[in-house]
């Protein structure tokens, strides 16, 4: 007999004969838990594997916490931080980023924060004591409910929200975890002491272990992301147009949604570039580096990026469009993306070495050149529309051009877009960073710009071991 406490589950399946399925053990669920684990461990170390900077963080942040773990072990420390060591362990939590300018601007921050919120404190506590123990909480009250409410309006503020808001965030904490315990701490002077320097030893070790143990740069992160969205923008304007005219193959199609990347990138984008104010000088970027200038370019991207978008959503409509006309229109469709891709790889070329290439007023030229011979093609569409009518042999109607020209004008936009969003970016970013002039005179065949411009790759790498 089976026992009371079990359910057991009988099904029928077709003529076939019945199963029985019992419930599952606990060493199933267990089973099941250590797989899951597993997995998840082994989706840690791909990442790590594919990018070891990853690996290497989660090994600082270890070696912090573990450091400053010491101070509630070791006896001769723990006397003189007392449970106040613990402190140090949740600010190197709560304070160690990814990069650099990351873990610069919430030390900082938590720093400045903690410090003037912990003297405005003890200020108002003393304060409050003056009045008498009828009327110290009233006070304490009502200060604690006006630095709330005027710390939270300042948050509103873009400037404030952008560099100061998680400093806000610890004044507001601070001074109502100093005020209230006040009222009922004896000697709230040496605690607060104590918790301050606490909180500054797990700062500045982060601080240190983040600048002096495989920095990660926050400014070379944006640097680079920039010149791979780039590089992104043009492999997709170049594939969607192959793709167009039957011209592209496996590769191209691959890379065909790597528009997507530009346009998922603005959050990084932002956050990398004020994380890269706080950043002190390194390798060729300067205290006064123009951060805001790489937030122009991607926005020139994104703006591209969207137009590209929309080409691609064409690709649904290419086949009805006669292949006589799709023909007539090929060869300077084909012409005018490799020539706009140039100029974008060109650029990208230019933010990656810093250096101004010779060849950007070459490869402009060559793409108003191709941007007026189709649109001298388009005109004559209306001319192969009339004739058609007219000798009664191939019929076309007008719907059957439309997704054609379509197509070519969204093309054209978006080289209007190169010209006059990330070529005038780009310019701006050299000159305010002050890029140096190339000193390769030698012209290069437009054909293989993207894969023939010296340097690119070993300059990359360079400034990834900065």
């Amino acid at each position: 007999m089976a026992n009371e406490h079990t359910l057991d589950c009988i099904i029928g399946i077709g003529n076939r004969s019945l199963e029985i399925l019992e419930p599952e053990t606990g060493f199933v669920s267990w089973a099941r838990l250590m797989a899951l684990f597993k997995r998840l461990l082994t989706k840690a170390c791909d990442h790590g594997i594919d990018d070891p900077r990853k690996m290497f963080h989660c090994l600082k942040v270890g070696a912090a916490l573990t450091i400053v773990s010491l101070f509630y072990y070791i006896r001769l420390l723990y006397d003189g931080f007392g449970g106040n060591a613990l402190w140090a362990l949740m600010t190197v939590v709560v304070v160690f980023e990814y990069t650099v300018g990351g873990t610069l601007y919430k030390s900082l921050n938590r720093i400045g924060a903690t410090t003037l919120a912990g003297f405005l404190a003890l200020g108002s506590h003393w304060i409050a004591s003056q009045a008498g123990h009828r009327f110290e909480p009233v006070i304490m009250e009502i200060s604690l409910f006006v630095i709330a409410l005027v710390t939270t309006l300042s948050r509103f503020i873009p400037v404030v929200k952008a560099r100061y808001d998680y400093g806000c965030t610890i004044f507001i904490l601070t001074y109502g975890l100093v005020l209230v315990s006040g009222y009922r701490v004896e000697k709230l002077m040496d605690v607060a002491m104590q918790r301050l320097s606490t909180i500054m030893i797990g700062t500045f070790l982060c601080i240190i272990i983040s600048i002096l143990v495989c920095p990660i740069w926050a400014g070379i992160e944006l640097h680079l992301l920039i010149a791979c969205n780039m590089d992104k923008l043009a492999n997709s304007l170049e594939s969607c147009v192959a793709e167009y005219f039957s011209d592209g193959d496996e590769e191209s199609k691959k890379r065909l949604q790597d528009y997507r990347f530009v346009l998922s990138s603005k959050a990084s984008e932002e956050s990398m570039a004020e994380f890269a104010r706080w950043e002190p000088a390194h390798g060729p970027f300067g205290f006064k580096h123009p951060w805001k200038n790489y937030i122009k370019v991607g926005s020139s991207l994104r703006s591209c990026a969207y137009c590209i978008e929309t080409l691609v959503s064409c690709l649904d409509s290419r086949h009805q469009v006669p292949e006589t006309i799709r023909n007539h229109l090929r060869a300077s469709c084909l012409s005018l993306s490799s020539s706009s891709s140039n100029v974008i790889r060109v650029l990208s070329t230019t933010v990656s070495s810093m250096t101004r290439s010779n060849q950007t007023d070459n490869v402009i030229k060559e793409m108003k050149d191709a941007v007026q011979e189709s649109q001298n093609n388009l005109k004559t569409l209306s001319g192969i529309l009339i004739r058609s009518h007219e000798e009664q042999v191939m019929k076309y109607e007008l719907q059957d051009i439309i997704p054609l020209v379509t197509f070519v004008s969204l093309l054209i936009e978006i080289s209007s877009r190169i010209e006059g969003g990330i070529v005038k970016t780009v310019e701006e970013l050299a000159h305010s960073a002050e890029f140096e002039q190339s000193e390769d005179e030698m012209d290069l065949p437009m054909a293989h710009v993207g894969s023939k411009i010296v340097g690119k790759e070993e300059n990359m790498i360079a400034l990834q071991r900065v």
